[in-house]
């Protein structure tokens, strides 16, 4: 575990080395077109979270960032010490003349571990918890009834937080398609993403 630790720390500074300055800077607000509806979700690291579900059919996008913190505009270093509260998420734009959000979150349970507290595998920390955050009551139904569901394909409980959506802000701009920009380089991206997206039987 320490060594897949210090290769996600090598995997960020090494980043954070080679960026631009406009790299830096958060990305612009996912576009929503009308008809659409959007849906925020956490499942640990967004690098692993945005590659999955921007291969769904009928989703228009899938944006990284960050939401339920107390802090105005975080950064990905203060999101990572823990100190601002909130969590590492994708945005999920979707149509839902294509699909619906039963299915969004049925891929959302097979994308990560929903029974682990503030955790995914080596991922530690309060930003990689698993949660839902709805728009309207409509969305908080469908959470509550797809969570209750999903409980049956786990034999610990499940700790996905079903809560209301607050602002969203996007993550820096080289964080986003993360896995698709770095995946013939990045050895977190061999190591870690890789295996779940063969696992989930997703192109890649």
């Amino acid at each position: 575990m320490k060594s897949l630790l210090s290769l996600i720390i090598l995997t960020v500074l090494s980043s954070c080395n080679a960026m631009s300055e406009e790299d830096k800077k958060p990305a612009a607000m996912p576009e929503v077109p009308e008809g659409a509806e959007v849906i925020t979700l956490g499942a640990g690291c967004f690098w692993c979270v945005e590659v999955v579900f921007e291969q769904l059919d009928g989703v228009y996008s899938s944006t990284s960032g960050y939401m339920g913190g107390t802090v105005a505009n975080p950064t990905y270093e203060a999101v990572c010490q823990g100190t601002t509260g909130h969590a590492e998420v994708v945005q999920v734009v979707f149509d839902p003349k294509k699909t619906d959000l039963k299915t969004i979150l049925a891929w959302f349970w097979k994308a990560h571990d929903p029974t682990t507290l503030n955790r995914q595998g080596a991922d530690v920390g309060t930003q990689y918890r698993s949660a839902i955050y709805y728009q309207d009551e409509a969305q908080k139904k469908v959470a509550e009834a797809s969570k209750k569901a999903a409980q049956s394909d786990f034999d610990s409980p499940i700790v996905t937080e079903i809560t209301k959506a607050s602002t969203f802000y996007p993550a820096e701009g080289y964080h986003q398609d993360f896995y698709l920009q770095n995946k013939k380089k990045n050895g977190y991206c061999r190591l870690v993403i890789e295996p779940k997206l063969k696992k989930l039987k997703l192109d890649h």
